[in-house]
């Protein structure tokens, strides 16, 4: 019995033939093979020789397999009359198959054949973990015929389940918004931008619905988190620009930063021998996210002990009291210091301060006042941070700006490394294999930035680091366990790269658009999913419904983050191109070139009515294709039409970031399983060798 709301039909089923032909039938050795062979054109970065190939088989076997294939290729590279050929043919015989349907009915979907898609979509029961799509695609399919109402209430069923939160109250709420019922509007965009932060779209249109009921306040706080990502967006500038005069309370309150005046009481970092000893890093602080120095002409700072000042020959050129307030200044002049008691020291090279405590077993820190972190990130601030070290201040005059770097030990590093990068309340085994990444990606990479004056930045460029203000004893616990290990290749330190989610399965470096690494190669975070075998239309399975894989952990972290979903307006979309590419007019088509066994796309082409665009490696395509960036380039894209006419693009989504190498959240998930730290390194990195230098020492003893 269906529960959902449709039309009603009259003659218009007569259209379907229904003629069982090939249903239950094995399939042979030869099939196999042929369909092995067309998966490997498609993977091997063929696609319309796969589709010819596919086609072939279903025209000889009249092989489920390959239909299903044929009409997903077909429809990802825009042949959607062809994708509705083959998807008719598929489903006259296999009238009874549910995936058959479902995608006959996306087909025409994809062809604007809104009334067939339906009719199609109404065939299907309810199921568990399913039906939210099929409400999605039911409502799709019912405002392309104009029937909002209808398409309201199948938007409302799905907002019951939990797969795909974030787009049936996205689209709900663009219903609501249109009707001018902004209160709901505001309750469901809401709802979608809670669920996925990186859901700008949404976000936007709940900062526009806020300000339609007057919460200019919270309309306000919205605007500036999309400002965060998108700062050349004409139209978050004016919206920003026209609420200001509205705000009920300060614009400074309602974009407070944290301040902070008292310092932490740091422990020194315990060194168990001389084997392992405590060799210092430099990183660059407040930078920007290509690691670049940030603009800045002055930096105040607070010790938390009696410091000295000393030059670049480590001469001693002043000295300052526990609690002061200095301040680096840079004018067309030169730079100077300027201390809490007004005297100005002059300096041109590098100065380094360095607070020294006298209470055995306790550290120092160093407070410096408002400073960037989080660039190019919705969570982006600037704040009071505490560091632990020494803080060195270089005048940069080619770039005109002061360069603060922390100088710390490595350990020391980590500390403020870890719960930036991993919840520090995910299980202490992944939190362990974290900083052995996070050890081994600092000593690779030290002098990475050396023409900047520092070994590494803290932004996503290298890893993300809070020093003392992100440290917590879980995280410290991590480092000090492990303390010395890292992970080597051939007798140096692998490239340790990890990304926050696979979303189910990593890529290798090459198909990331890196060089070849042997130790950078695909492995399965999914618990029951064969990928030996996978076949190109089972991404759709794989992205659109609820899979079992341990990178799909959600103890202190989204979901957002193995499954998301983006929606992108035509119109936005062609801006974005116009604006970071080329003036190709209205967009017509995204079309994957290429697409790894991993499921991730390296190349894909944007067809629009005045020419083209081909974005080549994951990080290009992610950051071309919306306000912002896309979670990851580990998606399927359906495009959508009202009245005939292009309106907006689905992006269905995997994962967070590159997808290459370790995944925290699997690690996660593993860890939570019983997995101990070694094991979980040795799944992601099984050509690596794992280094102890303190069990080492214990054997030599």
């Amino acid at each position: 019995m269906h529960h959902f709301p449709l039309r009603k039909y009259t003659f218009l089923a007569i259209f379907w033939g229904l003629a069982v032909t090939t249903q239950g039938q094995e399939i042979s050795p030869a099939t196999e093979q042929q369909l092995q062979q067309a998966a490997d054109l498609y993977f091997s970065y063929q696609p319309q020789q796969a589709l010819e190939k596919y086609i072939q088989i279903s025209k000889d076997t009249q092989n489920r397999d390959a239909f299903l294939n044929a009409v997903f290729i077909a429809m990802e590279q825009n042949e959607t009359k062809l994708a509705v050929d083959i998807a008719t043919v598929a489903y006259r015989s296999y009238p009874q198959d549910k995936q058959i349907i479902q995608t006959a009915a996306e087909a025409y979907l994809s062809d604007g054949q809104y009334t067939n898609a339906e009719m199609l979509l109404s065939q299907l029961n309810e199921e568990p973990g399913r039906s939210e799509l099929l409400h999605i695609n039911l409502a799709r399919a019912q405002l392309g015929m104009n029937e909002k109402k209808l398409a309201k209430s199948n938007l409302r069923l799905a907002t019951r389940g939990k797969v795909h939160t974030a787009l049936s109250n996205y689209l709900l709420g663009i219903l609501y918004e249109e009707e001018k019922n902004y209160k709901a509007a505001v309750k469901h965009f809401k709802i979608a931008s809670e669920y996925d932060h990186q859901f700008i779209e949404a976000k936007t249109h709940y900062a526009a619905a806020l300000e339609k009921t007057r919460n200019y306040n919270e309309a306000y706080r919205q605007y500036r988190m999309v400002y965060a990502l998108e700062k050349h967006n004409p139209d978050i500038k004016n919206a920003l620009a026209q609420l200001r005069p509205k705000l009920t309370r300060p614009e400074k309150e309602l974009t407070a930063s944290k301040t902070k005046t008292d310092h932490t009481i740091v422990k020194l970092f315990p060194f168990p021998t001389e084997k392992v000893y405590p060799r210092e890093i430099k990183v660059g602080l407040g930078v920007q996210p290509n690691g670049r120095p940030s603009p800045r002409t002055n930096l105040r700072f607070i010790p938390s002990h009696d410091f000295t000042v000393t030059d670049d020959k480590n001469k001693i050129i002043a000295r300052g009291k526990a609690k002061e307030m200095w301040t680096a200044i840079l004018e067309k002049s030169g730079s100077y210091l300027l201390t809490a008691a007004g005297k100005k020291i002059p300096f041109h090279k590098p100065v380094t301060i360095s607070p020294a405590s006298h209470t055995p077993g306790e550290g120092h820190s160093i407070i410096i006042k408002q400073l960037m972190s989080g660039a190019g990130m919705t969570w982006a601030s600037i704040d009071d941070k505490e560091y632990r070290g020494k803080l060195q201040i270089i005048p940069n005059t080619r770039l005109h700006t002061l360069v603060p770097v922390n100088i710390v030990t490595i350990d020391e590093y980590l500390q403020g490394v870890i719960p930036a990068e991993m919840p520090a309340l995910f299980p202490m085994d992944a939190l362990r294999a974290q900083a052995v990444l996070a050890r081994t990606y600092a000593l690779k990479h030290l002098g990475k930035h050396k023409s900047y004056g520092y070994d590494v930045c803290d932004t996503q460029n290298c890893q993300v680091y809070g020093g003392v203000s992100a440290e917590s004893e879980r995280a410290n616990a991590a480092v000090e366990s492990t303390i010395g290990q890292t992970l080597s290749y051939q007798g140096k330190p692998i490239e340790s790269v990890f990304s926050a989610n696979c979303g189910g399965i990593t890529q290798s470096s090459k198909d990331a658009g890196w060089s070849e690494t042997p130790y950078l190669h695909p492995v399965s975070d999914y618990k029951n999913f064969d990928f030996e075998h996978i076949q190109p239309y089972h991404f759709k399975e794989l992205l659109q419904y609820e899979q079992n894989a341990y990178s799909r952990y959600d103890k202190n972290v989204s979901l957002a983050s193995f499954r998301w979903v983006r929606v992108v307006e035509e119109k936005q979309l062609r801006e974005v191109i116009k604006r970071q590419k080329k003036d190709i007019g209205e967009i017509k088509a995204l079309i994957p070139l290429r697409r790894g066994k991993s499921g991730y796309v390296s190349r894909l082409l944007v067809k629009g009515t005045k020419g083209s665009v081909t974005l080549n490696k994951e990080n290009v395509i992610r950051n071309n294709l919306s306000l912002g960036l896309l979670r990851s380039s580990y998606f399927i894209i359906e495009p959508n039409y009202e009245n005939h006419k292009l309106k907006y693009f689905v992006f269905y989504g995997g994962g967070w970031g590159h997808g290459v190498g370790f995944d925290q959240t699997g690690a996660a998930g593993r860890a939570e399983d019983g997995q101990d730290y070694k094991t979980i390194l040795q799944h992601y990195f099984p050509k690596a060798e794992f280094i102890d230098p303190l069990a080492q020492e214990q054997n030599l003893l």
